[in-house]
């Protein structure tokens, strides 16, 4: 149980930094490339939530 926390807990971490470093940079033509933003951290969050349901399969498969 502790193995699948402390995965969730670096999933979540990792999806926090990757937020911080697409949005910590300002940008004077931000308007006009918000929809490749958004698109790209939809496509991190979407990777972030498949390996992290591959984490559980793991962690139900072989350690529960």
């Amino acid at each position: 149980m502790s193995l699948a926390i402390a995965l969730i807990i670096i999933l979540v971490v990792m999806a926090g930094v990757s937020t911080l470093l697409l949005t910590g940079k300002g940008d004077e033509d931000y308007r006009n490339k918000t929809s490749r933003n958004t698109m790209n951290l939809s496509l991190i969050y979407l990777v972030v939530l498949v390996l992290s349901f591959m984490a559980v399969g793991v962690y139900i498969k072989w350690f529960a």
